[in-house]
């Protein structure tokens, strides 16, 4: 914004439409009381979406938002982020410096709640390709790669073939009364067609966007920050292992561990200073 009115009005002043702490008076959140109306009324995940969004959801939603947060608590230090996590706890770093650490890892290009964006987009653009009257076979063809693989965000996954957490969630879902709207339906078409021709099939992150643009009403915006801390009880589980052991017993190295491409050993000058 160009006009200096605006950033004047803002110099030396916070704004904020959220709610915040009345000294005397209570908290207020979006014009709900925190602790005269949610504590105890609420779980964390209706105050979360609350946060963010600005408005409750119905509770069904935030019952299944909490369960897939669950499906991506792994507590294996194999995994990226988690790794991350037990160094910190390794090496006696506080916990929260190293958690934090280990969940900014998870802001990935490729995998985890960093693609989340990426599976979105890439949901709506085969939904308009369709609507303006393309096959679903077109659409998968322009995605297709050198090579033959399909760039599809939330139809792949490292080392493993399938996803067992998407049959959980479903079948959650479907549980609490959730049926599969346009998105769900075009998801899973995608995953037969990709299946079919040997390339990945729909991992987590695919069913996740999926369902929130067919029963979340959420913005990606509002998923992205939502989902900002989905891997931190992961990591949470690896800095607390890491912690308890002795310092510096993750992953610890020798010598010859590490390979060593600078200069080749030297004699010292006669004369060099001690």
């Amino acid at each position: 914004m160009n006009d200096t009115a605006f950033w004047d009005s803002r110099r030396n002043r916070i704004r904020t439409r959220k709610g915040g702490w009345r000294i005397g008076r209570g908290i207020s959140v979006h014009g709900h009381s925190l602790l005269g109306d949610l504590v105890g009324s609420h779980g964390f995940f209706d105050v979360l979406y609350l946060e963010v969004t600005g408005r409750l959801p119905d509770p069904r939603l935030a019952q299944w938002i909490e369960a897939s947060f669950l499906c991506l608590a792994f507590p294996d230090p194999r995994i990226w982020c988690n790794q991350i996590g037990a160094l910190a706890g390794s090496s006696r770093i506080p916990p929260t410096v190293g958690i934090s650490a280990g969940v900014m890892a998870s802001e990935s290009t490729l995998y985890g709640p960093g693609s989340t964006r990426a599976a979105h987009d890439f949901l709506v653009s085969a939904q308009a390709a369709l609507d303006a009257g393309a096959s679903l076979e077109t659409f998968i063809a322009g995605c297709t790669r050198p090579g033959g693989r399909v760039r599809a965000p939330g139809f792949s996954r490292p080392i493993a073939q399938g996803d067992d957490r998407v049959d959980a969630l479903r079948d959650l879902g479907h549980e609490l009364g959730f049926r599969d709207g346009a998105y769900l339906r075009l998801a899973a078409d995608i995953d037969t067609r990709l299946c079919a021709r040997g390339d990945a099939g729909m991992n987590m992150l695919g069913y996740l966007a999926a369902f929130l643009l067919d029963h979340g009403d959420i913005k990606i915006e509002d998923g992205e920050r939502i989902y900002a801390l989905a891997v931190n009880a992961g990591v949470h589980a690896c800095y607390a292992e890491a912690n308890t052991e002795a310092a510096g017993a993750f992953l610890p190295l020798s010598c010859e561990d590490i390979e060593y491409r600078g200069h080749a050993a030297r004699e010292i000058p006669e004369g060099w200073p001690s």
